[in-house]
């Protein structure tokens, strides 16, 4: 599989790349690590992302160049990163008739086969160190701005390895890549140290809706439109905030309500192990990984309560 995706960025000149909406450190991360080292061979690169890339991950190497439309031109490929569902990349991508092949590169479990080559991988602890196996395998040099991308890829999808995908790995790549001159502490600064005070005022709010259920094993926080406009945060400050009832002693499965319109939620789960949480996503429409997934569930923030919490219920049973 690998070998195809060579030979493809071997012969192709022109090269799109994509992620899924709501882009997390993943998405970003391997995108732009993607589209930094697809420059250092002389290719044309445009990348495209349904929502902005984050302020958070705005440091990155070509972050100011993700663009929300897509130029009319012939593209090559189209490399589709981290998405599970092709549906997250956006109806741009999804109606686009200007593209030679679909390369999927993806770790979710539930992930879609729908690229002409598709390279999934649910034991990889993010997508971002499917690139950089790819980069290896090419027996290619890695520039720094690759790996400062790649880097960031694999510390926010593993909680800054202390998640359980965090394995060999993912430590060792990591490693490689620290190598090339990467200052640890300056990237987990920018991450996790330069808060803007909307994130904490909202996070203040929200920790006020926390709920515990009464057998101990789910717990869960909600961040409403209200919240928003109280504090002036926006969604993208929420990144983080599932880890708060996930932290609790006994909680098996964390679950995060954020609502995205009137009568529309996104639910976040995180779990500690015990519970597949991909396939309770997957019940609602949603996906994802073992231990974190998604999905989108509609009604109040009550009757989106009592659903989850139901096919919750039913599951730690």
């Amino acid at each position: 599989m690998i070998h195809e995706i060579l030979r493809e960025i071997e012969s192709g000149s022109r090269f799109l790349l994509t992620s899924h909406e709501s882009p997390d450190g993943d998405a970003v991360g391997s995108t732009l690590g993607l589209a930094n080292f697809l420059i250092s061979l002389g290719k044309e690169v445009v990348i495209h992302l349904i929502d902005p890339v984050p302020e958070l991950y705005a440091f990155l190497p070509l972050a100011d160049q993700a663009r929300q439309d897509i130029p009319p031109f012939d593209y090559d490929v189209c490399f589709v990163l981290d998405v599970g569902e092709f549906r997250r990349a956006g109806p741009v991508i999804a109606s686009a008739k200007n593209i030679a092949t679909f390369i999927n590169i993806d770790h979710h479990i539930t992930g879609d086969l729908f690229g002409a080559i598709n390279l999934i991988d649910p034991q990889a602890a993010a997508t971002g160190v499917l690139i950089q196996r790819i980069i290896a395998a090419g027996q290619w040099p890695m520039n720094y701005d690759t790996a400062l991308c790649l880097y960031v890829a694999i510390i926010t999808d593993t909680g800054s390895f202390r998640y359980s995908n965090a394995n060999q790995e993912a430590f060792a790549v990591s490693g490689e890549l620290i190598a090339m001159g990467i200052n640890a502490w300056d990237v987990s600064e920018k991450l996790y140290e330069s808060q803007p005070k909307e994130r904490l005022e909202l996070l203040a709010l929200a920790l006020t809706c926390l709920s515990i259920a009464d057998c101990g094993k789910f717990a869960s926080l909600a961040v409403t439109l209200d919240m928003y406009d109280r504090t002036g945060a926006t969604a993208e400050l929420t990144d983080g905030f599932v880890n708060y009832p996930r932290s609790i002693n006994g909680v098996e499965v964390a679950i995060f309500f954020r609502e995205m319109a009137a009568g529309k939620f996104k639910v976040g789960f995180r779990s500690k192990g015990k519970v597949n949480v991909a396939t309770l996503a997957a019940h609602f429409g949603g996906g994802g990984h073992h231990n974190a997934a998604g999905c989108v569930v509609m009604g109040s923030i009550d009757e989106v309560k009592q659903t989850v919490y139901a096919s919750l219920t039913e599951a730690l049973s």
